[in-house]
């Protein structure tokens, strides 16, 4: 069983997520939000990065195919990607947002080959473009996009319909409803404010 609460309790804990239910952070888009994400943090907590792996492979082990190679998206995702290839000992690469501007031109960093079953990692699905665009590329070259893995997920309805539409698969360790019942139960909330939260992430999600 998957270690959803302790993954969001953990990034909690470490900030990677914040929670300000006066929706006092402001996105770069300009929408004022209870919630800031920023799993990079992860990345210097070693216990905390060894749970996601181990997360990351239960997941594994529900798929009916098992990848060949592990893509990581530019740039969060490209760490998780790491840890998760070198546990499976198997070939990883990166996805650029767009092609490099010199060189070769590449997109994909590393070899991937026509007809690799390839799981995509990315640390957090909002409205799922990043992720869904790095899988279209590996498509493009060939490869077969078992599925889209990722650390936490807002859980709104455009990234639902977005993979929908491309038909490619996506799971998240844990989401945002998760950590809103977990902080709940810390008594980091109130009931009211959680759904609050919950509300908010629901009317954003029509909205987009």
């Amino acid at each position: 069983m998957l270690k959803s609460k302790e993954v969001a309790n953990a990034l909690y804990e470490i900030s990677a997520i914040q929670i300000k239910p006066d929706r006092s952070f402001v996105w770069t888009s300009g929408i004022h939000s209870p919630i800031y994400c920023d799993n990079r943090l992860t990345m210097s907590y070693p216990k905390i990065r060894k749970l996601i792996v181990e997360q990351f492979v239960q997941m594994i082990d529900e798929l009916d195919e098992k990848p060949d190679v592990i893509a990581g998206c530019a740039t969060a995702g490209i760490p998780h990607a790491a840890w998760l290839a070198e546990y499976l000992d198997l070939p990883m690469v990166y996805v650029r947002s767009k092609p490099k501007g010199h060189g070769k031109q590449n997109q994909i960093e590393g070899k991937i080959e026509r007809g690799d079953k390839v799981l995509v990692i990315e640390d957090l699905i909002s409205t799922g473009g990043s992720s869904i665009d790095s899988a279209l590329v590996l498509q493009e070259e060939g490869a077969t996009v078992l599925s889209v893995f990722a650390i936490f997920s807002y859980g709104l309805n455009k990234a639902v319909q977005r993979f929908n539409q491309v038909k490619i698969p996506f799971a998240t360790i844990t989401n945002f409803d998760i950590l809103a019942e977990a902080l709940v139960e810390q008594g980091e909330i109130t009931t009211t404010e959680k759904d609050s939260l919950i509300e908010w992430r629901n009317d954003l999600g029509n909205k987009q």
